[in-house]
């Protein structure tokens, strides 16, 4: 029985990972603009003008990850006497070697710098400078990327680098020897 969860795990995977790539190659063909080495991962939407979009090279976009270049909203506001003609659209630029976590959301007018790290779940609805990471709804200044980078070696997990070069053994190896540390409840 788990051999065929396997299988269907695999299928299904390879199966979302094509659809992203398609779905990607469309939007690049509307004009979205893809630096060098950016990984997208499963179910990004860059909504309906891909063409107001630009993300620079080694840049990761996590699962789930929106990009809004307009408020649909403004179908509603047009009912309103006096707004009628309200559009709202706008460009969103991801800088060099940034990372932002599953489920983000970025709204149109927003510039991301380089270095930067968006958290998961995080709503931006404005830019953030180079080398920052913001998180939150709506996403807020958490600290410099060296700060963030600095915490994260004082917990990083050591284990055999070469171990990186096989994602079977590697998971092996996690299972058997990663300590059972959480963080103490506030």
């Amino acid at each position: 029985m788990m051999m065929i969860y396997k299988i269907l795990n695999k299928l299904f995977t390879a199966f979302k990972d094509y659809q992203q790539r398609i779905y990607t190659k469309i939007c690049l063909s509307k004009g979205l603009k893809l630096g060098k080495n950016v990984v997208i991962r499963n179910n990004v939407s860059f909504g309906s003008e891909p063409f107001l979009i630009e993300i620079d090279e080694d840049t990761r976009i996590g699962e789930g990850t929106t990009f809004v270049t307009h408020s649909g909203f403004t179908v509603n506001l047009r009912k309103i006497t006096g707004y009628e003609t309200v559009r709202n659209f706008g460009h969103i630029k991801v800088g060099k070697n940034c990372a932002i976590g599953n489920g983000s959301v970025i709204l149109q007018n927003v510039e991301i710098g380089d270095n930067c790290v968006l958290g998961a779940n995080s709503v931006l609805s404005d830019s953030m400078p180079s080398n920052s990471v913001y998180g939150g709804n709506p996403a807020k200044y958490i600290c410099e990327i060296e700060d963030y980078g600095d915490v994260l070696l004082k917990t990083t997990t050591q284990y055999p680098i070469d171990l990186e070069k096989d994602k079977k053994q590697l998971n092996h190896w996690l299972r058997k020897n990663l300590p059972k540390k959480y963080k103490t409840a506030k």
